[in-house]
């Protein structure tokens, strides 16, 4: 979710996060998740499916993921046959990153700002997967679910038509649900239905933490174990040849992107009324969550050496995790962002295999 800076033009952004994909493709990350918004400015992929589709072809390895599509904006049946598609299309590499939807003037455009965007969630869930799992000419209709499926009424065989894609991946692709909130009860629900949680950011470790015991109650619930390697956690990180470069892009510089970031998060959160994911304890007073404490407390950033030395202690605190997820931000000075990214691959994920992680 790089949040770029306005006075830019439409396609520059764009394209820098396309180049954003394709070198992580050739540094061997793992993955790529691509958000999308309709109606804010910094964060302007309107759709995410369509622009990982622009990646398919000029990448070899990395899987390419929705983070995440927002399910209350279009129906469900539009998600899973375009997903499937883009699964056949990418040789199997999609992976399917879901959440309702949170940006209220997205769902005002839509009119939807007055609806119960978590509950549209959770039904089209229940849909998309019903999909992928039923054969034509299907019989989907939840209790209090507003997207009955059926193609009974046109369905004909020797047309080929009434018949939904299935995905490539069987029985469906990775589904993966961003979380946000300390404590979330949604990552119960993950793990009941073998979701994979990925923890955002922008979030203290004691916050981090929370998500885990959830998720493995949820999988508890289901007679399941819950495997470590299915929890990815994204962390705001800044690697550099040298200290004080890497200080100064990621802290001190008045245009420095990370600065920028977190200054616009903290505005949201702000106004969001969810100015507690900043907070080191539930109590603490509203004035003494600062943009200075913010940046000191979640960018890791430093050497090669003391980003793995971070990393470490924080997978210390917060327990075993399957995935660090590298964020993306505005690639105020270029050569900086690709270096950062270059030397996590290259130098702080051998160090942190090297320690055992």
């Amino acid at each position: 979710m790089p949040l770029h800076p306005l006075g830019r033009t439409w396609a520059d952004t764009l394209r820098e996060d396309r180049e954003a994909v394709l070198l992580a493709d050739s540094l061997g990350f793992h993955d790529a998740f691509i958000g999308e918004h309709l109606t804010d400015q910094h964060e302007n992929i309107t759709n995410s499916l369509l622009f990982l589709a622009t990646l398919i072809h000029q990448t070899s390895q990395i899987r390419l993921g929705t983070g995440t599509t927002n399910l209350s904006q279009q129906h469900p049946v539009l998600v899973a046959a375009n997903s499937a598609m883009f699964d056949h299309m990418s040789d199997g590499r999609f992976i399917l990153g879901i959440s309702p939807g949170a940006l209220s003037s997205d769902a005002e455009a839509l009119g939807l700002l007055d609806e119960d965007r978590n509950k549209m969630f959770a039904e089209s869930v229940d849909v998309i997967t019903a999909v992928w799992a039923s054969d034509p000419p299907y019989d989907i209709a939840f209790p209090d679910n507003r997207w009955p499926v059926s193609t009974a009424r046109t369905i004909d065989l020797d047309l080929g038509v009434g018949v939904l894609p299935k995905t490539l991946q069987q029985p469906r692709p990775e589904i993966v649900g961003t979380v946000v909130a300390p404590f979330s009860k949604g990552v119960i629900a993950m793990g009941q239905r073998d979701f994979h949680p990925l923890s955002a950011n922008f979030l203290l470790p004691q916050w981090v933490k929370t998500h885990w015991p959830n998720y493995v109650q949820g999988k508890s619930d289901v007679d399941q174990v819950a495997d470590p390697a299915d929890w990815r956690i994204a962390r705001t990180i800044l690697v550099a040849d040298d200290a004080a470069t890497a200080r100064r892009y990621a802290i001190d510089d008045p245009a420095s992107p990370y600065r920028f970031y977190y200054s616009q998060m903290l505005t949201k959160m702000r106004k969001l009324g969810r100015l507690e994911l900043f907070k080191t304890h539930r109590d603490q007073p509203d004035d003494e969550v600062t943009l200075e404490g913010v940046l000191e407390a979640l960018v890791v950033h430093g050497t090669p050496g003391s980003v793995a030395e971070q990393l470490l202690a924080f997978r210390e605190e917060v327990g075993e995790f399957g995935e660090v997820v590298y964020a993306g931000l505005d690639w105020v000075d270029p050569g900086l962002a690709r270096r950062s990214m270059d030397l996590m691959a290259t130098k702080v994920v051998p160090e942190m295999e090297a320690a055992g992680a």
